[in-house]
Parts: structure tokens; C-alpha cells; sequence
């Protein structure tokens, strides 16, 4: 299983939980959390389930609409439900955690 951020729990959940993630969008940005690199890690053998994740800047306006989208959409794909979402600057985000396609949307490619 190849996911854009480190994952520790069941296979077929994990591919769950990346699909779910990949339709939370930065509104900032218009692009989706996993092309953007924003996810660092999900552990889904914790309970609840954590979710490690940064911003492109410690100013970002919309972290709680981020943080609250991911909790939504994680909601319906895990058993119960609850999610823990640690939003970490350490490390910091940098466009080289982007995917391809993301950079390509930016210009940047």
C-alpha cells in the first residue's frame, strides 16, 4: 500500500481513510490536503484516530475549517467515528511535499 503519508493501522482502512482525505479541499489553495502534502501522518490503530497534519503557513485563516473538514469526512470511514486531528508546524510545510499535478495547478512545474 503506497500512501502520501505515513500510516499505521489496516490496509483496507487506510485506503478508506486516504479517499475520504483526498476530498478535503484548502480553500485557499483549491486543492486537495494530499496533493498539497498537508497530511504528514494518520494512525489508525489509535483510539481515537490521530491525524498529524500541518498548514502551508501558521497563518492560514482556515485551519479550523480545515481541521473540521477532516473530521467530517474521516467520520464516515472510521469504526466509531472519532478522530483526533494534531494540526504540527514541525516540520515545516514546503512546496516540495506538493504532488506533481499540484505543482503543475500552481505553475510551478
Amino acid at each position: 500500500m503506497s500512501l502520501p503519508f505515513e500510516y499505521d493501522g489496516d490496509e483496507a482502512l487506510g485506503e478508506r481513510i486516504a479517499a475520504a482525505l483526498k476530498q478535503v479541499i484548502d480553500p485557499e489553495m483549491s486543492l486537495g490536503i494530499l496533493s498539497l502534502g498537508l497530511v504528514y501522518a494518520v494512525d489508525a490503530s489509535a483510539d481515537p484516530v490521530r491525524v498529524r497534519m500541518t498548514m502551508t503557513s501558521a497563518a492560514c485563516p482556515v485551519i479550523d475549517m480545515i481541521v473540521a473538514d477532516v473530521e467530517e469526512a474521516l467520520h464516515g470511514v472510521l469504526p466509531g467515528g472519532a478522530v483526533d486531528v494534531d494540526v504540527v508546524w514541525d516540520p515545516a510545510w514546503d512546496p516540495s511535499r506538493m504532488s506533481p499535478q499540484a505543482r503543475y495547478a500552481m505553475g510551478w512545474d
